[in-house]
């Protein structure tokens, strides 16, 4: 039944969407004439590579900087980029890797190589399924690149602030995934586009409905200041990358 949603929505998806991911790719190769598109490898499932597809937001070859994470006053991101990140046109591509069948709409969002490496034993079972374009996390973080903004170290700011939470949400989904869950999961994102508030709501209303405890629950409505916290299946928090 998953897979049979996947299918159906990335299709349509795909259809709807096409006159907007075309105007933004010709604005993106216009600025540059380089690409529009970025194809990064990520791990999929049981730890398969995949490339997966997106529009690209930043300048050319911004990846060859080893930074991963992307603070919101990244000087690398360009000005059709910030229009397209706020808007999330830029991750619409991927349904393309839904339809291929490595990734799915809901299921914890891929990671580069480098970040799976540093998994704790209770992390990889992250992997357990196929990755998503959305998911709690994608949720209760859609203001990711915010939150790292002014940061001198995104990337262990990163491992410190969001990863440990993501990770929870995410392992929380790979223990109670089901086809109704995806559903809601589906509007949660919708209604973030309308009222992040009421979204956030709803999540940690969810959240403690799935048997999460008031930590996580606070976490998912954005009530707790985000503070440095262990990974899952850690005892100490990540002090260096």
């Amino acid at each position: 039944m998953k897979r049979l949603l996947d299918i159906v929505v990335a299709f349509i998806g795909l259809i709807v969407l096409f006159p907007f991911l075309l105007i933004a790719a010709l604005l993106i190769w216009l600025q540059d004439f380089h690409s529009p598109f970025y194809i990064p490898p990520r791990v999929g499932r049981d730890g398969k590579p995949f490339r997966m597809v997106k529009l690209r937001s930043m300048v050319h070859r911004a990846d060859t900087t080893g930074i991963s994470s992307t603070a919101g006053d990244d000087p690398r991101i360009t000005w059709i980029g910030r229009i397209i990140r706020k808007t999330k046109l830029d991750e619409f591509p991927q349904l393309w890797n839904v339809l291929w069948g490595q990734m799915s709409l809901v299921g914890p969002r891929p990671n580069i190589e480098d970040e799976t490496r540093l998994y704790t034993d209770a992390e990889r079972h992250l992997l357990d399924v196929r990755p998503g374009i959305t998911d709690m996390s994608s949720i209760v973080f859609a203001d990711e690149s915010d939150i790292l903004e002014g940061s001198d170290d995104p990337d262990l700011a990163y491992n410190q602030l969001i990863r440990p939470w993501k990770s929870r949400l995410g392992l929380l989904y790979v223990e109670k995934a089901s086809f109704w869950l995806d559903v809601k999961l589906i509007f949660l994102t919708a209604l973030t586009l309308v009222s992040r508030e009421n979204a956030l709501r709803r999540m940690s209303r969810l959240v403690r409905k799935l048997g999460s405890d008031d930590a996580l629950c606070a976490v998912a409505e954005r009530e707790a200041e985000l503070v440095p916290h262990p990974p899952p299946g850690a005892d100490e928090v990540v002090t260096s990358r």
